[in-house]
């Protein structure tokens, strides 16, 4: 028989950091999938896993800094490559990274990096993911020890693997991302990639050459003297997931463990960072 789904579509002002918020506590609440456009998300679960005041407890749809509305309405299975395939448009970052879906066609640049992102967060179309990959661009990463801290799809880890990384580390928190970064992992077919299920626990005891953390401000900040005690004299780190005007704060921070700011890029007001140990 097939599935009873149901689905929400959300209008969200501002979309981000919104979207990104209220993706992570529907995934909380048994949402299998979500496919964002224009104004907001869609939204799916399965009807046996739904009850009519699901959404009582979502956090952000009561801020005052998002002005989110809402419908839902019953639907028979969902051909997920189909809401992909409306929704969901190749990009390409530089003219040299080329990220898409599985059945986008590939257009041959130097890299490309095949992304099915289900529920997880880092398709490329978002401005951290766009310019963490503009700044590993920008480096030489052959043989350098990598960790992607908050991989998401394992978007970043995958591209580092491509420009000659390796070993890598890929970690998040969400046990959605995980599976997902694994199968986004041998979708690439990515042997240098290792994926974990956990928080910045995992790090005792490990060293890096370059470490990637695009996650937020606030994790970012309460994890920092971990991620400094794990990057090897002379590595990299690169940070993301928060806005221009955070960077005095994120700064002040790093800059305690004598990091030195090298470069900023900045897009629709995010930011990514460089520092050097």
């Amino acid at each position: 028989m097939d599935n009873i789904y149901i689905e929400y579509i959300f209008k969200v002002t501002p979309k981000e950091p919104a979207t990104e918020i209220l993706i992570a506590e529907l995934g909380g609440l048994g949402f299998e999938s979500f496919v964002e456009n224009e104004e907001g998300v869609a939204a799916y679960i399965q009807k046996n896993d739904w009850n009519p005041s699901i959404l009582e407890g979502v956090f952000v749809l009561t801020s005052d800094e998002f002005e989110i509305t809402y419908s839902h309405k019953e639907i028979t299975q969902v051909n997920w490559n189909e809401e992909w395939e409306k929704n969901f448009e190749p990009i390409q970052v530089n003219n040299e990274v080329s990220i898409r879906a599985p059945f986008h066609e590939n257009p041959n640049l130097a890299y490309d990096i095949v992304i099915e992102p289900k529920m997880s967060f880092g398709t490329g179309h978002h401005e951290t993911t766009h310019m963490m990959i503009q700044h590993l661009l920008a480096l030489d990463v052959t043989d350098k020890k990598v960790l992607d801290m908050g991989c998401g799809t394992g978007i970043l880890a995958i591209f580092a693997e491509m420009k000659g990384a390796k070993p890598i580390d890929a970690i998040d928190i969400d046990n959605w991302c995980y599976i997902n970064s694994l199968e986004n992992v041998e979708r690439n077919n990515c042997k240098h990639i290792t994926a974990y299920e956990g928080d910045v626990a995992l790090l005792a005891n490990k060293k890096y050459d370059i470490i990637i953390a695009n996650i937020n401000r606030n994790i970012l900040l309460k994890d920092m003297q971990a991620y400094v005690n794990s990057l090897n004299d002379n590595g990299v780190l690169l940070l993301s997931g928060f806005y221009q005007e955070d960077i005095p704060v994120i700064d002040k921070e790093v800059s305690a463990y004598n990091l030195k700011l090298d470069t900023v890029i900045e897009r629709n007001n995010w930011v990514a960072v460089k520092y050097l140990k």
